[in-house]
């Protein structure tokens, strides 16, 4: 089961081989405290045990690596205070492949996970304690600095052994039985994005610095346990799961998850996973649909490279939407409701096996370069699956909300650049917002029509990703190729436009340079404006009249969501408009999917609608889904003086919420609460997590500049990853 771990040849006796050229360094990453410019990381072994009971994580893990420079004296890694380090040692590593390692696991109590190496006869075997000291770096991480024995010498490999347990990470999500949909095991996932897996494993955690890696995972009995990895094999007689990952990837796509999980077959290359009640759904939903969308996305882009795409639905807790793990992309549960909303959700995430996982921003300032492109190829398989109209909806919706994230940012907001300055300290997680997704596909969007065929800059991107796979790259890497691969636009100076230089895209604060012609879309957004403008006309009589006779029950869900957006924005609405709304739709609107729901319950909340406020409660106490959950629990505080409410339904359902989703309640209603408290102007984007020492008995304390942003609502962002 060696070769499980690890796919390393057994290194021979041949004489040591040629020292290869030296690596360009890591790009510099303010949100990293490691010392990643200073070492090339090969290879990465972890043993884990998940030990649900206690909430604990134990580690032991191994690195394998090679010095740029002669004699460093220490290496720093990123880390975090929920990591209790039992011991650090150093040993030496065969110049060829390294030492593949399998793992012991001790008896309960008795500490971490212990490695145990299949060297080759000869090899220097013998551990070398190493000194460590962890200190503070941001609220967000610490660094460790690990001192080094001074006979490493540059370009020659060694491993250091980290052996560790960790509790209350902010990357690990623990979920009772009772948080799940069968409530019957316990359940774990991670979630790295952005520096969150300092807290899984001490790591390089940026995104410049990517290697392969491999895990022995030790779960308790009858838990299901998955991996974002090419290969994984459960050993019954050892009752050890073991995965590698064969392709280099940053530490902020390492994911694990644990509990009642099933699979099923969707395609030649595809299964879900999922807890046994939701299982068929899911399968029924992408039966066919996941290799469709694979088939197209290699005719545009090339080969899918990572072998299997599953997909794995997770809990309501799950804080964001859905996350692109290589071969494994983790979607909240909750989206099976909304069919368009899966589709976008999964086709983006896919997307991502080329663009941000294969080819990844090597710094979070430029996290368009991964959300960007995702964006722009997802459009371009939606448009070849389900054809230009609905890809010019969907678009147009997206877009809508770009502009009202404008408006309430202001034009000038920092955060709206493309290439956005991170300050020491800032958590990259609040650089995520609808900027990073729609102003750099409107980028994207330009240049396809600076070619003028999509069909040739298709072309284009499929030499970059294999020109630039497995690599972490900057801005200038895909602008450069652009113009080396349409040289005729490099003699015509494109990227210099009066209005329209790339620099400006880049570096300009407000709204994209320029929008795509959504014209194609325009028999499915014509009829939304058309209703829009008659419930905002006059007189109401007429207009309510008119309006009733367009059936919207046989629209797209985009069509619906994008209508009740415009409402949303004009609101408020006189009284006499929202109680026509109600008499016209809310039946209606109540029998639809959730993202229409939350949508209408925001309208009424927002224009105090005293008559269907029930239906706002109902809602919450029949969800307990994050991205539901809280722009509606944030409407009642602000547009509603029934605050009392809110606070009572809160109270009632927060036994169903993540504790993590229930801090970040508890400070938006402590801040509803406080008489003085003032909204920030800057949205919070961390989404559904709450600061990690945040004291979940105390929502009173929680004031002022200690609680989020209630100015935006969560159907403002993307959530998407």
């Amino acid at each position: 089961m060696a070769a499980q771990c690890c796919c390393r040849k057994a290194p021979g006796a041949e004489a040591a081989p040629a020292r290869p050229p030296p690596e360009p360094p890591p790009a510099l990453d303010v949100a990293s405290a490691s010392s990643a410019q200073l070492f090339r990381l090969r290879h990465l072994q972890l043993g884990l045990e998940l030990r649900p009971e206690a909430r604990e994580l134990a580690g032991c893990l191994v690195l394998e690596l090679c010095a740029l420079r002669p004699a460093p004296r220490a290496l720093v890694l990123d880390a975090h205070p929920a990591l209790r380090l039992h011991s650090i040692s150093f040993r030496r590593a065969s110049a060829a492949s390294g030492s593949p390692c399998t793992f012991a696991f001790p008896a309960p109590g008795s500490g971490p996970p212990l490695p145990a190496f299949a060297d080759a006869p000869g090899a220097e075997s013998a551990d070398c304690p190493l000194a460590f000291r962890l200190d503070p770096f941001t609220d967000y991480g610490s660094s460790l600095t690990v001192t080094l024995p001074p006979e490493v010498q540059a370009h020659q490999p060694f491993q250091v052994i980290l052996r560790y347990t960790s509790t209350d990470a902010p990357a690990i999500w623990w979920l009772d039985p009772e948080l799940t949909y069968g409530n019957a095991k316990p359940f774990v996932f991670t979630q790295g994005h952005s520096v969150c897996n300092r807290s899984f494993f001490p790591c390089f955690d940026t995104p410049a610095v990517k290697c392969t890696y491999s895990a022995v995972v030790k779960a308790p009995l009858g838990v299901q346990v998955l991996m974002s990895a090419t290969r994984s094999v459960y050993v019954e007689e050892e009752g050890l799961y073991h995965f590698h990952m064969e392709h280099p990837v940053p530490a902020y796509l390492i994911a694990l998850v644990a509990g009642d999980l099933k699979p099923a077959d969707i395609g030649p290359r595809s299964r879900v996973w999922a807890e046994p009640c939701l299982l068929p759904t899911a399968t029924s939903k992408l039966s066919g649909a996941v290799e469709q969308w694979l088939s197209a996305a290699e005719r545009l882009y090339g080969p899918y490279m990572w072998g299997r795409y599953d997909i794995v639905f997770l809990p309501p807790s799950f804080p964001i939407v859905a996350m692109e793990n290589p071969c494994l992309t983790f979607i909240i549960s909750s989206i099976l409701e909304s069919d368009e909303f899966l589709v976008i959700d999964v086709i983006h995430e896919l997307a991502h096996s080329w663009f941000g996982n294969a080819v990844t921003n090597a710094t979070w300032e430029e996290m368009w370069l991964s959300e960007g492109l995702a964006t722009y190829a997802q459009r371009r398989i939606t448009t070849e699956t389900y054809g230009a109209a609905f890809t010019c909806l969907e678009t147009a919706f997206r877009l809508d909300a770009l502009h009202r994230q404008m408006r309430l940012l202001g034009e000038d907001s920092p955060v709206s650049k493309l290439q956005v300055k991170l300050e020491p300290g800032v958590n990259p997680s609040h650089l995520m917002n609808l900027f990073t997704y729609e102003k750099g596909y409107c980028f994207v969007y330009y240049l396809s029509q600076l070619c003028g065929d999509a069909q040739r800059f298709d072309d284009f991107l499929r030499a970059y990703v294999e020109k630039y796979k497995f690599t972490s790259v900057v801005a200038q890497d895909l602008l450069d190729s652009f113009l080396s691969f349409f040289p005729e636009l490099k003699e015509q100076s494109v990227d210099c436009r009066a209005g329209l230089e790339f620099e400006r895209w880049l570096n300009a604060t407000g709204p994209p340079l320029a929008e795509p012609d959504l014209s194609q879309g325009s028999s499915l957004t014509r009829p939304v404006e058309a209703l829009f403008q008659l419930w905002t006309a006059e007189p109401l009589e007429q207009a309510a009249a008119s309006a009733s006779a367009i059936d919207i029950s046989k629209w797209r869900t985009f069509q619906t969501a994008l209508f009740l957006d415009r409402l949303l924005d004009g609101s408020p609405l006189p009284q006499e408009v929202v109680m026509s709304l109600s008499k016209c739709y809310s039946s209606l609107l109540d029998s639809m999917n959730a993202e229409i729901r939350i949508r209408w319950l925001q309208i009424v909340v927002r224009n105090d609608y005293y008559p269907d406020l029930h239906r706002v409660r109902r809602f919450l106490e029949s969800q307990d889904v994050a991205h539901v959950h809280h722009p509606t629990v944030r409407g009642p505080l602000h547009w509603c003086p029934q605050v009392l409410r809110a606070l009572e339904v809160f109270y009632q359902t927060q036994g169903r919420l993540h504790p993590n989703l229930r801090r970040t309640i508890q400070q938006i209603l402590s801040q509803g609460l406080g008489p003085t408290a003032e909204p920030s102007a800057e949205p919070s984007t961390e989404l559904g997590r709450a600061e990690a020492d945040t004291n979940p008995d105390s929502p009173a304390l929680l004031l002022g500049d200690e609680a989020p942003s209630s100015t935006i609502s969560l159907r403002d962002v993307n959530v998407s990853a």
